[in-house]
């Protein structure tokens, strides 16, 4: 099962109104919860003998960013208080982030630039779908919050605005 799998799995059970669905084949686990605002997603796959000599190498990686966390950390609440005057616009699926509709366009939007609602903010890419994001306020752009061309998960921020 790849993640294109697992993606669409997740939004039909979203969909579906189901609570908690477990699925298990040979290698696979999975098992979808969702709630009222939140979904969760827990994969368990069984390591077959070509995956048991690289899990260590890449348990390493993973704990040098929870040291390079600490310091961010403790700049995080004097940026919450900035922040709390301002809507978030979170992304409603899981993609890749674009800011333009194409390479040779121009930005839809910038940092400063009024935005009304419903005017579109950027297009997340979801398995070859191009999905418009719009401004559910009308307001001023304060902060982008994703790079263009990256990698974004479901209720991730993306925008910050500024609706006075």
């Amino acid at each position: 099962m790849d993640i294109k799998e697992i993606q669409n799995l997740i939004k039909f059970v979203a969909k579906s109104g189901a609570s908690e669905v477990k699925l298990e084949m040979d290698d696979i686990k999975i098992t979808i919860k969702t709630g009222s605002d939140s979904e969760t997603t827990i994969v368990h796959q069984m390591p077959s003998a070509a995956q048991v000599p690289q899990m260590p190498q890449m348990a390493a990686p993973q704990a040098a960013p929870a040291q390079e966390q600490a310091a961010p950390a403790q700049e995080a609440p004097k940026a919450e208080k900035e922040d709390s005057k301002y809507i978030t616009i979170k992304s409603p699926i899981i993609g890749t982030f674009y800011r333009k509709p194409s390479p040779d366009k121009p930005l839809f939007v910038e940092v400063g630039q009024t935005v009304a609602e419903g005017d579109v903010l950027c297009i997340i890419e979801a398995m070859k779908l191009f999905n418009e994001i719009e401004s559910e306020v009308s307001g001023k752009v304060v902060k982008v919050l994703v790079e263009d061309s990256s990698p974004v998960e479901f209720d991730q921020p993306l925008f910050l605005i500024d609706p006075s």
